[in-house]
């Protein structure tokens, strides 16, 4: 009888486990067709000569070497993208918090306004580039046209090479509605009860965000964090629509190169190569961000054990 037992419920476990591998099969599918088989191909282009017309050609990791050791623009792209990384990335989380926390009030048509802010970060990137291209024109934009007022003569933004750089700076902060959605959905998830014995003790404004909000919403830091850095060095479609890389390269993101090589050169397996690197550099930045979490990421278990 127990055997009879034992061998349905194998039965049953072999049933269930073939009917779930059904059930996720379109995922699976999906993934080696539109995930797994392309970065393979992507591998084995990254170690060929590959331009399209020609047959594939294997060259080894030499793709690899030209790009550490005979390739200029390469340093350059990665210098103009870890440039702006380390600017926008920090601005934007600051502005994105700094939203959230005059936005976390209980005032009449305060869901209009976290509508306002927020709408940008939806809008197409197209369209915003072209909008921002009538902000920064050096002779009619709004911007240039506001220091005027001021008796302040504005630079040529897009088409001086000084300023381009900074000027995508300045319009990432279109986009900070996306993580001020975050950072108020974390701090409306702190008790209240926290703030109000805060108060009872005689903490201020500040104390209460330096000592309360600061600490429970830095997991929300954390993952703003990990998605500016992946998003920054995916930054194409501003740079290409904007300045094409221009003027004298002072624009030439990474991804931008990448799609130059492997579009308008039509180097597939050396634009292969260049997609390999950005997803080492990624990869290293994001595990130094998880690795460096334990010393100033808390959450609210941890905080209680402490």
């Amino acid at each position: 009888m127990e055997a009879v037992k034992k061998r349905r419920t194998i039965s049953l476990a072999r049933h269930e486990a073939i009917w779930a591998y059904v059930l996720i099969s379109p995922w699976i599918v999906g993934f080696i067709l539109f995930t797994g088989g392309p970065m393979i191909a992507s591998f084995v282009f990254s170690l060929s000569r590959y331009d399209i017309a020609k047959p594939l050609q294997l060259i080894g990791f030499l793709n690899y070497a030209k790009l550490f050791t005979d390739d200029p623009q390469f340093w350059h792209s990665l210098q103009v993208t870890l440039t702006y990384a380390i600017i926008a990335i920090p601005l934007g989380l600051v502005a994105g918090l700094a939203l959230a926390l005059l936005l976390n009030t209980k005032v009449a048509g305060i869901a209009v306004w976290r509508t306002v802010f927020y709408m940008p970060s939806v809008v197409s990137g197209v369209a915003v580039s072209i909008l921002w291209m009538y902000i920064f024109n050096p002779r009619f934009g709004i911007i240039n046209w506001i220091l005027g007022w001021f008796n302040v003569k504005g630079p040529g933004w897009l088409a001086d090479p000084q300023w381009a750089l900074p000027a995508l700076i300045v319009m990432s902060l279109w986009s900070v509605g996306g993580g001020m959605i975050i950072y108020l959905a974390g701090l409306q998830a702190i008790p209240t009860t926290l703030y109000e014995a805060a108060t009872i003790d005689g903490a201020n404004s500040w104390q209460r965000f330096w000592r309360i909000s600061l600490p429970l919403i830095t997991p929300v830091i954390f993952y703003n964090l990990v998605i500016g850095i992946i998003g920054t060095f995916q930054y194409f479609t501003q740079a290409y629509v904007m300045t094409d890389g221009g003027p004298a390269e002072a624009t030439l993101f990474y991804n931008l190169y990448l799609y130059r090589n492997a579009f308008r050169y039509h180097q597939m397996g050396y634009a292969s190569a260049l997609a390999w690197i950005l997803l080492l550099v990624v990869l290293i930045l994001t595990t130094l961000i998880f690795r460096s979490s334990a010393a100033w990421v808390y959450y609210e278990g941890e905080l209680r054990r402490r």
